[in-house]
């Protein structure tokens, strides 16, 4: 490693991670525990955060999402941050003493993604987002 390359920082970037998988050999006690806690597990709940956010809907009980933010290490890329954030859905689950199978992410850097701001081309023509007509 070069004097130039050991002084600098590593370049982290900041990762929007879901987690969905499906719930797998629950037990009674933990089948009502969700049904019981399910209100506060729906859509309203769905944010991304370090400690995760678990979504469900209750009817059927077979699906869940885990929303996770990532920082981590530019050069490790999309694939760790997904690595990390099912390690932390994983980590979770068993906490809470609930089966699960099935565990797949998506991921989204936001630092390298895409914003369309207002007042673009859109705002210039006075053509907005719900026009349809085009010439």
């Amino acid at each position: 490693m070069s004097e130039e390359t050991a002084g600098q920082a590593t370049e982290q970037h900041t990762y929007r991670v879901i987690v969905r998988g499906t719930w797998d050999g629950l037990t009674e006690e933990g089948r009502a525990r969700l049904l019981a806690e399910a209100a506060d597990h729906g859509l309203t709940s769905m944010r991304f955060t370090e400690e995760g956010s678990l979504s469900y809907e209750p009817s059927p009980l077979k699906h869940f999402s885990l929303r996770y933010v990532v920082v981590s290490d530019a050069a490790d890329g999309e694939e760790m941050a997904g690595a990390l954030a099912e390690e932390r859905a994983e980590a979770t689950l068993r906490e809470l003493g609930h089966g699960f199978t099935g565990l797949k992410s998506t991921v989204t850097d936001l630092d390298t993604m895409k914003v369309n701001r207002k007042g673009g081309r859109s705002a210039r023509t006075g053509r907005g987002a719900g026009s349809a007509s085009r010439r």
